[in-house]
């Protein structure tokens, strides 16, 4: 039948349309969507006026995105679907470290810095030292393993939110014994962009829009799944209510305060200064399929 649809018979009749899908994988996708959002729909029973301000919400969230921020991502963090995706992608438990929201601050066009450099010479705050290493559990330590590391200011701000260059942000490389270090400055706990609708729909949700303190890391090295994490200030207030969910246990650390002295890394302060130390665990990457396998 395809035509006099009702409120019982319209799924299936959209269902029959994806017959002819260019794979089964888009097949099976589409019709979880269609059989998932038709129940929701039944489910809540919107008035016209409601998925009219639905339809409009959805284009002001499109409309809000640009080549510096990402509404939608916000829009997938807030609502969970960002972490679940990304517990479904990740289910190791073997002594990984664990992965979290690459969040809406990343960016392609990051420098490579020279081991030790200050990422955030030009910005006001808490000199940070961030130390760690990098090994791939039996495997050992991984030299020339690639560190991307990005985070917000001491005002809760990213370079691509109020600055016109880039800053705390960098890509490094492990030294032979896997090892890598910088400078920068503390970062704090911040509200994601609430100007847009995605703050509009906490608000109605009667949630806050805060993530607590952390430091943006994305390691890669050859033959390992690339780990995409945050490592985050213990004792911070956000720590049981961060707004996109991506707390875990295993990824909180100590920021250690220092008084003025030489630093672990040699360098002479002569201010108080903040010490990160978090050593990382990569997965092994699963075996490539071969032709006989596909």
């Amino acid at each position: 039948m395809t035509r006099n649809h009702d409120e019982q018979t319209i799924t299936d009749a959209v269902l029959e349309r994806l017959g002819d899908a260019r794979s089964a994988r888009m097949r099976q996708v589409s019709e979880a969507l269609v059989r998932h959002l038709h129940d929701f729909i039944r489910d809540i029973e919107p008035t016209q006026a409601e998925w009219a301000a639905a339809i409009d919400f959805l284009t002001r969230v499109g409309h809000k995105c640009d080549d510096r921020r990402q509404e939608f991502i916000l829009l997938s963090d807030t609502l969970g679907a960002s972490m679940l995706v990304d517990a479904i992608n990740h289910r190791h438990d073997d002594g990984a470290t664990e992965t979290t929201v690459l969040g809406p601050f990343f960016v392609e066009a990051r420098p490579a810095c020279a081991p030790g450099e200050n990422i955030a010479p030009d910005v006001d705050g808490t000199p940070m030292l961030v130390t760690g290493s990098v090994s791939g559990g039996a495997a050992g330590p991984l030299a020339g393993a690639s560190v991307d590391t990005w985070h917000a200011d001491g005002d809760g701000y990213y370079d691509v939110q109020n600055r016109d260059r880039s800053t705390m942000r960098g890509r490094f490389e492990t030294d032979d014994d896997g090892r890598f270090r910088f400078w920068t400055v503390r970062p704090s706990a911040y509200p994601i962009p609430d100007d847009g609708p995605v703050g509009e729909m906490l608000s109605a949700q009667g949630r806050h829009p805060y993530r607590p303190e952390h430091i943006h890391f994305m390691i890669a090295a050859e033959g390992f799944e690339t780990l995409v994490t945050h490592v985050f200030a213990r004792g911070d207030p956000y720590l049981d209510e961060d707004v996109v969910f991506g707390v875990k246990d295993s990824l909180v650390a100590d920021y250690v305060q220092h008084d003025p002295g030489i630093a672990p890394d040699g360098t002479a302060m002569d201010r108080r200064y903040v010490h990160l130390h978090y050593d990382f665990i990569l997965q092994p990457a699963a075996p490539a399929e071969s032709p006989a396998d596909a």
